[in-house]
């Protein structure tokens, strides 16, 4: 069988089986349960610190009405985070490098954000269409593009997540076979390849830890317009 860079990110399967639903459930399987040992587990204490850390970044910049929705984007930028870095490991899936995954995490949530915005504040949210001093003959031409714009934030959200995973685990790939074939001719040139390869692994992990930040940052930031 000839095998391409593309089929990383093919799902993997075991007697007929896709293995994506074992690769979404591994952030909540290394999470630790709570034990009488809760208050003096280190790592414990480490995932609350760093979790209220990442909750009061998040809701910054949104009023206290949108803290309910504290829970649900602290989960979900946990799960991305996971996820993004254990599909670093050798001989590991990545679920997030699937657009279908990404849109059906985006486009649910971004729904929920403007129907709340049309539940809660109607003439604001429909206001956001329109900005305030248009001429008249640029009305119809301004609503059309802030609709168009509208419907294209989450599959804005769902692209760049793919592409930028996407785009990492192929320069790494692509990386690791320079250094593999010239290994045997050229050590010299394979080992600064190496050391580009080490330096490329540093920043994906950078890129994975970022852009689920950015990715539940946008969506906070479409919930305090609809709030």
């Amino acid at each position: 069988m000839n095998l391409t860079f593309f089929d990383q990110f093919m799902s993997p399967q075991i007697l007929g089986v896709p293995l994506i639903i074992l690769a979404l459930l591994m952030p909540s399987i290394i999470f630790p349960t709570p034990n009488n040992r809760w208050l003096t587990n280190p790592l414990s204490t480490l995932q609350t610190w760093t979790i209220n850390l990442f909750t009061k970044q998040l809701m910054l910049p949104i009023n206290k009405t949108g803290h309910k929705w504290s829970i649900i984007l602290t989960s979900l930028m946990a799960m991305l985070l996971v996820t993004n870095l254990l599909g670093l490991l050798p001989y590991a899936f990545t679920p997030t490098t699937q657009l279908s995954m990404n849109m059906g995490l985006a486009i649910p949530m971004w729904l929920a954000t403007v129907l709340t915005g049309l539940r809660n504040q109607l003439t604001t949210s429909l206001g956001h269409l329109l900005p305030e001093g248009t001429p008249a003959l640029l009305i119809p031409v301004l609503i059309i593009i802030e609709t168009i714009s509208l419907f294209i934030r989450p599959l804005a959200l769902g692209v760049r997540l793919t592409a930028n995973l996407t785009a990492g685990h192929l320069l790494i790939q692509l990386t690791s076979t320079a250094v593999l074939a010239l290994l045997p001719t050229m050590m010299t040139l394979s080992v600064l390849t190496g050391t580009i390869l080490l330096l490329l692994t540093i920043l994906e992990l950078a890129v994975a830890m970022i852009q689920a930040y950015v990715f539940v940052l946008l969506l906070c930031l479409c919930l305090q317009e609809n709030i």
